[in-house]
Parts: structure tokens; sequence; C-alpha cells
């Protein structure tokens, strides 16, 4: 049987050679390439063609929830398995709501993180005893509601990652550099953004970032 392909997609660099050093003596699975954020993940999609994107979700640039968007909506074969200290049922829920199959906590035993891969190669899903099944279902019910009424699903892919950057106190200048488009570009998302979610001015944007999750959090 062919191993399985995992994109290790994780900014700390000491974590990714636990990883690798987890995975090097297992029969079913292998490390193809390592990203230090989603972006980087998504450019390495059509030259490794992973079957496993093993994310974390804080990180620079864009963070592992719309990574996992994307992933899903350009790459749907990858399944995506999320690494994160953060049991708070805010994460879970978005990245379950983008197309996650699985959710571990770093601070697991290493075996979850095998299962968590087996479970999503076989199609079905993983997510770390410490967070209750039940918890997750009910909160899942009452926000899908809420999230489709926050706005979020009417922002596009381009708009979510400028508002990231946007929140990380990035300059309209540095996000046009670092996504490839103009200045007066980045103005008309910032504008588009605001109002499609009812907001006035760049601090009501980037506080809907923090409470989004989208702004990169220390770990």
């Amino acid at each position: 049987m062919p191993k399985a392909r995992v994109l290790l997609v994780e900014d700390h660099v000491v974590l990714r050679q636990g990883l690798k050093a987890l995975f090097a003596d297992e029969p079913d699975v292998e490390i193809v390439g390592e990203a230090n954020n989603g972006r980087e993940a998504l450019r390495q999609m059509q030259e490794l063609q992973p079957d496993i994107a093993l994310m974390d979700i804080s990180m620079p640039g864009l963070n592992g929830i719309e990574a996992t968007r994307q992933i899903r909506q350009h790459y749907p074969e990858v399944k995506v398995v999320i690494l994160s200290m953060h049991a708070n049922e805010e994460y879970v829920f978005q990245v379950l709501r983008a197309g996650a199959l699985g959710y571990v906590l770093k601070q697991a035993d290493s075996s979850e993180v095998l299962m968590a891969i087996r479970a999503a190669l076989s199609g079905g899903s993983f997510l770390s005893p410490q967070i209750s099944r039940a918890v997750i279902d009910d909160y899942v019910r009452r926000a899908e509601a809420r999230g489709r009424e926050s706005g979020v699903d009417r922002l596009t892919p381009r708009e979510r990652e400028v508002l990231q950057l946007l929140a990380e106190g990035l300059s309209n200048r540095t996000i046009a550099q670092q996504l490839g488009i103009s200045v007066k570009t980045v103005e008309s998302y910032r504008g588009s953004m605001m109002s499609k979610l009812g907001l006035s001015n760049k601090t009501e944007l980037v506080r809907f970032a923090f409470r989004q999750g989208w702004a990169m959090l220390e770990e």
C-alpha cells in the first residue's frame, strides 16, 4: 500500500521537527513537505499533491481556518486535520465548518495525531477526547445561524485574507505587496467589507477579525 502523503503546516520549527520524528517509523504515512503558513501551503498543493494537510490555526499571513476553506474549495481531495493548542469551542466550530475532518490538541498524546490522520483518510472524523462531542454538536447547531448572520459568508476568500492582514497591523501598502495587488485594490476590499458587514471604519473591521479568530494568536 502506498504511504499517505502529509504536508505539515506549522510556523514553529521545533514542533515540525517533533512531528517528523513521530512519523519517521510509521509504515503508512510520510511527510512530503513543510509550510510556515496557510499561503505557503496553498502554493505547495499542486506540486506535492498531499493526501493530508496537518495544520496549525494561528499562523501569520494566512491562518489555518482560512487556509482550510481554500484547500477544501480548490483541492477537495485533500483532507485537513487541525493541530492546535486551543480547545475553545469557537475555534473548533470554525475549522469544522471550514471543512476540517480532525481537531487534535497539541498537548494530546502523539498517538492521537496518527489516529486523526488515519480517520480522515478513511473519510471519518476525529476530535481530541478533551473536546466534548456533545458540546460541539450543540454549539454547531446554535452557531450556524449566527455565522450566517454575522456576514462571514458574504466575504470572499481574498477579503478574508486582507482582513487578517489588517488585523495583524499591516499597512495597505504592505498588504498590497504581500498579495501582489495594488494599494487601491486593498482600499477597495476594505470598503467592500465594511459595506457587507455594516461597519464604518478600520477599527471595527479589526475588532470583527479578532472576534472571528482570524487574527494571529501567539501559541
